[in-house]
């Protein structure tokens, strides 16, 4: 009787033994990525976790709340140790502040609000690391994510997380098919980070009550503003806060202290509408504020499209879909018109508030949990 291909594949999707199948972790430090890695070692996986070191090795010891920073290295090496597998430290600091922080400056004083995680995922974790695991013979890369791989009619595809609320796909839209077919994401299908801290602690793991990281990597306690100005010194020159109808309410300190769709801390009570912040005029030095309905956006256009429909996106005149516009809203229907095969508008069936250029909007298969890619927001409506 002939063997189903189906049953001759490991978990990793490989027809071959674990133990013949190498698999490069990326480590962050915490309980996901330490769970993957040793549930893999578990299974009998050649294993070799890899931890990025991407900013100020002394300034990371001191700063909590934040992946890769020194003590997650010392924890990633420390399962290394436990689960008997080899671990390595990667010294990536230039390639993530000529490819990461000095984009997120530079965006940031163009009044963009950048997500400097999703251009580390696409153009460090998943380029260079990607590349170095394979340097390594690996026949895959594994990462904590919280997404799914599934196999489709026309290869693999990128769907949500089981468990919604800890979904990740916002920040991986512009993950290539090339890339996804190389990479896996073990705890995609779990429906509750419980089951996570569960199976670190049925390992032993000494980060299986670890918190989550917060912040942005190098942005302590979410003080974008101090930031930029240490890159970027003399870039917080002070300004008119301007009503849309052109009256001048105030000065502000610096066009990097505001992002659209700001109201508290605008600094101008006294007024009767509650106003909020509707455009940043970096030229001008200007803080545009206005009422809550001119916050309201249908036509979003978007450029350095990624896409992962299994036809070409420029091959239909327009697509149905859902998009999210921030990571911390749900899809909403939108018709995505493609220009070019990496540009195109999206109109939103239903306006969206606090539109802002630098953003991503992520595409996803209406009423399904497929990721169809996404593109970057990069100007106003």
């Amino acid at each position: 009787m002939a063997l189903d291909r189906s049953e001759a594949l490991n978990s990793l999707g490989f027809p071959k033994p674990p133990s013949e199948t190498r698999v490069v972790v990326a480590m962050s430090g915490g309980v996901d990525s330490s769970v993957v890695a040793a549930e893999l070692a578990r299974e009998g996986y050649d294993v070799v976790g890899v931890t990025l070191q991407l900013y100020d090795h002394g300034a990371a010891l001191a700063k909590k709340g934040a992946c890769c920073a020194g003590i997650d290295i010392h924890d990633a090496r420390r399962v290394a140790e436990d689960m008997g597998f080899p671990h390595y430290v990667l010294d990536y600091e230039n390639i993530f502040r000529d490819a990461v922080i000095d984009e997120f400056a530079d965006s940031y004083l163009s009044g963009a609000t950048p997500v400097p995680c999703i251009r580390c995922n696409e153009r460090v974790k998943f380029k260079d690391l990607l590349a170095t695991a394979k340097d390594l013979d690996a026949d895959c890369m594994a990462t904590g994510h919280y997404i799914q791989r599934k196999m489709g009619e026309a290869g693999p595809e990128l769907h949500m997380a089981a468990d919604a609320s800890r979904d990740q796909s916002y920040f991986l839209f512009s993950t290539t098919p090339e890339q996804l077919a190389f990479l896996r994401f073990p705890l995609g299908h779990l429906e509750s980070k419980d089951e996570t801290r569960a199976l670190a602690a049925s390992h032993g793991l000494g980060v299986a009550d670890k918190p989550d990281s917060q912040d942005i990597c190098f942005v302590p306690n979410g003080d974008y503003a101090s930031v930029i100005e240490k890159l970027r010194p003399g870039a917080a020159e002070p300004g008119d806060i301007v009503h849309a109808d052109g009256r001048v309410l105030g000065a502000h300190k610096g066009v990097i202290h505001y992002t659209i769709g700001q109201r508290r801390g605008l600094g101008i009570g006294g007024l009767e509408e509650p106003l909020y912040v509707v455009k940043l005029d970096v030229e001008n030095r200007r803080v545009i504020v206005g009422p809550k309905d001119m916050l309201s956006t249908r036509k979003v256009p978007v450029r350095e499209v990624n896409w992962l429909g299994d036809a070409p996106f420029s091959s239909q005149e327009e697509w149905a879909l859902s998009v999210k516009v921030r990571s911390t809203r749900p899809p909403t229907e939108a018709i995505a018109r493609p220009l070019s095969e990496t540009e195109a508008e999206i109109e939103l069936l239903s306006p969206e508030e606090g539109v802002s250029p630098g953003q991503a909007c992520v595409f996803y298969e209406t009423g399904g949990t497929r990721v169809l890619g996404g593109g970057w927001i990069w100007r106003g409506a």
